[in-house]
């Protein structure tokens, strides 16, 4: 019997009513301290009731000194347990699941941000980021790997259905990985099993926080586009590694913010052809692995994405701005499997957040207001 994308599937010990992931995606709808807001919560009851299967939130961070934008969902104390159950609430009264994206972003923030020069795994400056960070002591690796596992287990008091570690997109994890931001010639740098020292100490302190059975993922790049950074080979030991340690499913993505034409969140997806871009590097990792494959980038069709299932490309799929312009998107394919997104691909919809306290697609609401205007 072929598979369909609207199958049940699992990660790990969680049961997902089908292959659908919303991507993490950073919305901007928490104040100052990390707390969400009312808005999130409803943002997320939203795309639960629009058919997603798995919810995957804006990155949550794991440590102060890894923050990056404003608005952003933190992990970093247990005071924030409380309103943080608000998420999975609203997610699981309308019949979806929900994971909390672990992340610090190393070097890809500002003395501004955090009150202090930003940290890496080496002090050296590389395409991932803006000047030379401060290279990480041994004390303040051991600091940070605690505080994921410190926020995994927040996560699981809070009520999520698992966590997912940022491992791509020049964040802290990645940092490690790529050969052009690790420079260390310590037990963290130089070959490839030393720069995967990292993610596995904070793999392993995870496990130890919140036991077996929680599902523990992670975001991974399969290149960073980049000359001279991490590439598919270095992706495919790295996905073997955590496929061996029990990681429980791999989302799959590509690029940094310093990619040019390689970013993670592209442009000018008009066109079946244009759409799916990072499907040769989860084609690969997919056949190194025996764990669930989530691919992400730009998926807008289903055909196309059905085609990818069935040429066992990824066994999950994962959608960002789509998802922004059409929370219903997977109800909507679901009665109409020709329905393209609407979604242009103009990343006007990160905007809002930064000057308005939450994303929303710019286009659709100007012609939402249009038309509510010519009433």
């Amino acid at each position: 019997m072929s598979r369909t994308l609207y199958d049940k599937v699992s990660i790990g010990t969680l049961e997902l009513r089908n292959r659908f992931v919303r991507s993490a995606t950073w919305e901007g709808m928490c104040d100052e301290h990390g707390r969400p807001t009312s808005r999130l919560a409803d943002l997320y009851r939203e795309l639960a009731e629009g058919g997603v299967g798995l919810i995957i939130t804006g990155y949550t961070v794991v440590h102060p000194k890894g923050r990056q934008m404003s608005g952003a969902i933190g992990a970093c104390s247990d005071r924030q347990i409380p309103v943080l159950s608000s998420l999975p609430t609203a997610v699981h009264g309308a019949g979806g699941k929900i994971m909390a994206q672990l992340f610090h972003a190393g070097a890809q923030t500002s003395t501004r941000t955090i009150g202090e020069p930003p940290l890496g795994p080496s002090s050296v400056e590389s395409p991932f980021y803006s000047g030379a960070p401060r290279a990480m002591s041994h004390q303040e690796i051991g600091e940070v790997v605690q505080a994921f596992g410190q926020a995994a287990r927040r996560a699981r008091e809070a009520g999520f259905d698992g966590v997912q570690l940022h491992g791509a997109h020049g964040y802290l994890i990645n940092q490690f990985l790529s050969p052009l931001a690790n420079r260390r010639t310590d037990r963290y740098g130089g070959s490839l099993q030393n720069r995967f020292r990292f993610l596995e100490e904070v793999y392993l302190e995870i496990r130890e926080q919140v036991g077996p059975g929680f599902p523990v993922t992670i975001k991974l790049s399969g290149s960073d586009n980049l000359e001279g950074g991490l590439g598919i080979e270095d992706a495919v030991y790295h996905a073997g590694r955590l496929d061996e340690m029990g990681i429980d499913a791999i989302e799959v993505s590509a690029g940094t913010a310093g990619s040019g034409e390689g970013v993670p969140v592209r442009k000018g997806i008009n066109a079946p052809g244009r759409e799916a871009y990072n499907a040769p590097y989860a084609r690969r990792i997919r056949e190194a692995v025996d764990v669930p494959v989530i691919l992400v980038g730009g998926l807008r069709s289903l055909p196309v994405i059905q085609g990818l299932l069935e040429d066992g490309t990824a066994d999950l799929f994962s959608l960002s701005r789509p998802l922004i312009r059409e929370p219903d998107l997977v109800n909507i394919w679901a009665r109409d499997p020709a329905h393209r997104s609407t979604c242009t691909s103009c990343n006007l919809c990160f905007r809002p957040g930064m000057r308005e306290g939450g994303i929303y697609c710019v286009p659709e609401r100007k012609r939402r207001q249009k038309e509510e205007g010519e009433r």
